[in-house]
């Protein structure tokens, strides 16, 4: 079994090899290492990880804000795509990439759960810190069609 979380790319023996090195050094003495039935059976006890049933389109926004990659999050638009920043529009490759570097880039954006999945799109709650800020949450809805952003609806939570 692989996952693969925020870039970080971890095998099920690997995460078990450095739990037994923890517990090795705490002190404790680690127990047989789970079979992969029991492994899979614990997992699906626990909650889902949020950030794994972002969209593409939508994780392409999120990883070019925390890149700080201004072309990414441009092109994850379609061309004539619109953000309403709470109540203002911005349409168009040519004012998100204006609105984004005075706005967005040098923020980080960090997806605390999957609020709502819609066949052309999601709602994330999402932590969103501009530069030089502690930060709040914010509920950023997402439209998409083929395969880009045309509707980026971003509300106070």
């Amino acid at each position: 079994m692989t996952t693969r979380l925020l870039g970080v790319r971890r095998t099920a023996a690997t995460s078990l090899a450095a739990c037994a090195l923890l517990a090795s050094a705490c002190g404790t003495t680690p127990t047989a290492a789970p079979s992969a039935a029991s492994t899979a059976a614990s997992t699906a006890d626990q909650a889902p990880d949020p950030t794994t049933a972002v969209t593409r389109e939508a994780r392409a926004y999120v990883d070019a804000v925390n890149a700080r990659d201004l072309d990414a999050l441009v092109a994850a638009f379609a061309s004539d795509g619109v953000v309403i920043d709470v109540t203002r529009p911005i349409r168009g490759h040519d004012a998100i990439r204006e609105w984004a570097r005075a706005e967005v880039i040098g923020g980080t954006l960090e997806v605390v759960s999957v609020a709502e999945r819609r066949a052309n799109g999601q709602k994330l709650l999402v932590h969103w810190a501009p530069e030089g800020s502690g930060g709040w949450r914010a509920h950023y809805d997402f439209t998409v069609s083929d395969g880009r952003i045309v509707r980026a609806d971003l509300q106070y939570a």
